[in-house]
């Protein structure tokens, strides 16, 4: 196993030239700590992504990702982290404003300007006020991650260049498409939430509304599943996306499935360009901002 893992190593190092791999972070709530074990693997094998899109806790993920934070530096702040630094309101059906969030980011990155990251970076989410799915491409980092993150109820909508943010989730929360509308050939997706196509247990109000949840979130997960070239699936069933317990055991199932899909990965770093033409299909109706 070992030989078979050093063999790989060498491969990956021999990324074809201009081909562009692009990296999509999916939501998750509490799942998103499995995406640091993907980027423990994609640390161990030298993988480096020309573009990098996050929903959700995916784009808090991408945020420290594209600031050259390493899996160390997250696993750390990742120990420290409480629910209650993103989140003041404790009354239940009271939305808490996304102050705890922006500050994370204002704090361990820096108050900064998306198109000033490390790395390219597109943040999800969606504007209440016109329905439509919003690409963030520039302006504020901490408001874009607050605005893909702010799920309806639990946060209160965040105020972005004129338009009014809800969580990405909403419409896309596997942005896969979206390395591949800025230029990229193939894209690695990371989807920490696999699991939410199960149905209610019973007739009562939360379970149904659980439910519901699951099937809005399972139809608009197509695409993501449809533009991944190669789709990552944490378990991560087992975990609450509202709680932190587990965040160790989440990154571990982050690590073992990117491994699982390695040798798939490590192909689309060895293939050619796709032509413009073949990029074409991946033109999609989305405001880019």
């Amino acid at each position: 196993m070992t030989r078979f893992f050093t063999k790989l190593n060498k491969i990956s190092l021999l990324k074809k030239k201009n081909v562009k791999i692009g990296l999509a972070f999916g939501g998750g709530g509490a799942r998103g700590f499995a995406h640091l074990g993907a980027i423990k693997a994609f640390e161990e094998y030298g993988l480096k992504f020309d573009y990098v899109a996050g929903t959700s806790a995916g784009s808090l993920v991408g945020a420290f990702y594209c600031n050259n934070w390493t899996f160390e530096q997250m696993y750390n702040f990742a120990k420290n982290f409480k629910e209650k630094d993103i989140r003041k309101s404790k009354i239940p059906f009271m939305p808490s404003s996304t102050e705890g969030l922006e500050n994370i980011i204002i704090n361990e990155i820096g108050n900064i300007d998306i198109k000033d990251c490390a790395k390219p970076l597109a943040i999800v989410a969606v504007d209440i006020l016109s329905t439509n799915e919003c690409v963030i491409t520039k302006g504020n980092l901490a408001k874009a991650v607050a605005g893909s993150c702010a799920v309806p109820t639990v946060f209160q909508p965040v105020e972005f260049e004129g338009k009014l943010l809800f969580d990405g989730g909403l419409q896309n929360t596997l942005p896969s498409n979206v390395p591949k509308l800025f230029g990229c050939d193939y894209v690695v997706a990371v989807d920490v939430n696999p699991s939410r196509n199960y149905g209610a247990k019973s007739s009562k109000y939360f379970d149904v509304l659980g439910a519901t949840v699951r099937i809005l979130m399972k139809k608009n997960a197509e695409n993501g599943y449809k533009y991944g070239d190669v789709v990552i699936q944490p378990e991560t069933k087992r975990f609450k996306s509202t709680k932190m317990e587990g965040f160790e055991d989440m990154i571990e199932e982050g690590y073992k499935a990117t491994i699982d899909k390695m040798p798939e990965i490590l192909t689309l770093f060895n293939k050619k360009p796709l032509s413009k033409r073949v990029k074409q299909k991946f033109k999609h109706d989305v405001e880019i901002i």
